[in-house]
């Protein structure tokens, strides 16, 4: 499984649940901080379905693509966009060559897939640059060729505390947003939007 570094570099357990709320414990077999990946490894005992590296070019600016992650704890979260530019500068590292989506991404985003329209990887969701709507959030596509790398190395704890905390944070911004609100009502989505 390839995460960011960011998100299981360091962690002291990791647990994987898939989509069906299977859970299995993770093993961290690789990470480089330089481009905040990581490598996980579960035994599930039997082939598990898995998705397709893109290998062709890195996504012009135009391309639709999906991001896939977990913000706020809600599993299986998917959004769409485009790609704004490609080869940007953020001051992550060495290999700070990202490319910038417009799909909105929000803390909990991060390790999860940004998919082109042909169902392949063309990047690991990694940062959200500012407070403004410009969003980075995807590596580019050769930057996981540390995979083949397979350079053995070892941030913070992932699985599901991580997302019960999450979870937790977004009540208490839900609660806090009504209580101003005072008319009791849902808030809108842009009052959730972590800054």
């Amino acid at each position: 499984i390839v995460t960011n570094n960011h998100v299981a570099g360091d962690a002291s357990k990791i647990t994987v649940t898939l989509q069906d709320g299977t859970s299995y414990p993770g093993k961290l077999v690789g990470k480089d901080k330089d481009t905040d990946l990581a490598l996980v490894k579960i035994n599930a005992g039997h082939p598990l379905p898995f998705v397709k590296f893109s290998e062709g070019p890195t996504p012009r600016p135009g391309a639709w693509v999906i991001a896939v992650g977990n913000p706020f704890g809600l599993d299986h979260t998917a959004t769409a966009g485009i790609v704004s530019a490609t080869g940007r500068a953020i001051g992550e590292g060495p290999y700070d060559d990202f490319i910038q989506i417009d799909a909105p991404i929000n803390k909990g985003n991060s390790g999860g897939p940004t998919f082109n329209l042909k169902g392949e990887v063309v990047g690991v969701n990694t940062a959200i640059y500012s407070p403004s709507e410009a969003r980075y959030p995807a590596q580019r596509r050769q930057d996981h060729d540390f995979r083949q790398a397979r350079q053995a190395a070892v941030r913070s704890q992932a699985g599901v505390e991580r997302q019960r905390q999450q979870r937790q944070r977004h009540r208490r911004e839900q609660h806090r947003s009504r209580d101003a609100a005072g008319d009791g009502k849902q808030p809108e989505p842009a009052e959730l939007r972590h800054r």
